[in-house]
Order: C-alpha cells, then structure tokens, then sequence
C-alpha cells in the first residue's frame, strides 16, 4: 500500500475527516496519514484502541514513535496517560493494550538505525522553555543528528518567521489552529497532519493560538 508516500511531495490532512479502518486485531482502529507498505509499513497514524483491546506482541524493526492524544494507552513497560511521549528504539518488542481505550497519533520504521535511546515524557508535567520568538513555549522531546522532536506553543496572535528545512518538516496540531503561509493561505484546524518535503521553506502564525507536534530533519534520510 501506498498513501502520500512520496517524501518529495507536500502532504495536507485533517485526520479527523478520515473514517476509522479496521486493523487485523479486534477493536483497534486507524487513520492512515501516510504508508509505504503492507501490515509492516513505514507509516504514520493515528490508533484508536477501544476498551479491553489490544495488539499482538511484535518487533519494531525501524522503531516506533507514539503521542498519546486521549485515554490510556499500555504495553509490559507501563500505563501512558494523555500526553505521554514514548520512543521504542530499533529492535524493541512490546505487546500493547488498552483498559479503558486510549488513541495515539505513532509513526513507524522512521528512525536512524543507530538511534537506541527509549524516551518517556509525560508532558503534562515536563518543564517548558521559551521558545526564539515571542508567544512561543518549546518542549523539547528528542534529538538524534538531523531530527529533532518537540511539542511548540503559540499564543494568539504569534507570527513564527520564514524557516529553511533542508531536511524536511512534519506537523500534527494537537489543539487550536495553525494557519499557514505556505502558498495557500489556509486555517488547520486540531487533527491536522502537514508534511513539508526536504528543502521546504514554510512560515506560519496561529490567529487564535496553537498546541503543534513537530518533527524536522527527518525526511532527507
């Protein structure tokens, strides 16, 4: 399978305007926002998993990078509560599950062969910065050569300047609305995912203000 495969290419959707498709375990769900491949796939989405489901123990062989976006998610590590930030290195096993079901935005078979640190941030609670420009608040996630993971902030009424991405950029805003000068003038509502191919120059502001998770440098590997 191939959806919005080419990372040459810009890629804009609204999540929630997708239907929930089955996946081959009972009472887990998802979104595709882009895929390259079969049931072993590089690929990111957004998983709903209803209560008491769960997915059968399997091996991220190109890693595993998960947000959870609402309820609880969990596997034999622990309980990850809305919020939580969780990076399985390369070759890590899990079996995850859901008690009371819980839906996470993950991408799959993404990382450096080399990367090997497990990351697990609740959010929530973890310390913010400043970001460069006014309005803005950084939560760093993670940092590996050329990718660079982070939750940003924006008041209403931030500007963010004109950035250079010679390796790519990638977007999901999480709360409130991103609107984008990129050439279309457009307002991206909370579930949109954007991916700006590598050498992309975008410049965004947020009228009404903005939670975004952003990933760059990622897309020239």
């Amino acid at each position: 399978m191939k959806l919005h495969a080419d990372l040459t290419r810009r890629a804009v959707v609204n999540s929630l305007d997708l239907d929930w498709v089955a996946s081959p375990m009972a009472g887990v769900y998802r979104r595709m926002l882009d895929r390259d491949g079969d049931e072993i796939a590089r690929a990111t989405s957004i998983v709903r998993y209803e209560p008491q489901s769960f997915f059968s123990s399997h091996t991220h062989s190109g890693g595993e990078e998960f947000l959870v976006l609402e309820g609880v998610f969990s596997d034999e590590n622990g309980d990850y509560s809305a919020g939580t930030y969780i990076r399985n290195p390369v070759g890590s096993t899990h079996t995850p599950f859901s008690k009371a079901g819980g839906t996470i935005f993950v991408k799959l078979q993404q990382f450096h062969s080399l990367d090997q640190q497990r990351v697990c941030i609740d959010t929530k609670v973890a310390a913010w910065r400043d970001g460069l420009v006014s309005g803005t608040k950084v939560l760093p996630l993670h940092r590996y050569r050329d990718e660079v993971v982070s939750l940003i902030r924006c008041e209403p009424g931030v500007t963010l300047p004109e950035t250079f991405y010679p390796g790519g950029e990638e977007i999901l805003v999480l709360e409130g609305e991103l609107d984008d000068d990129a050439g279309c003038d457009k307002t991206h509502k909370k579930g949109t995912w954007i991916r700006n191919p590598p050498g992309s120059r975008q410049r965004y502001r947020s009228e009404r203000g903005c939670l975004l998770y952003r990933k760059t440098g990622h897309l020239a590997r």
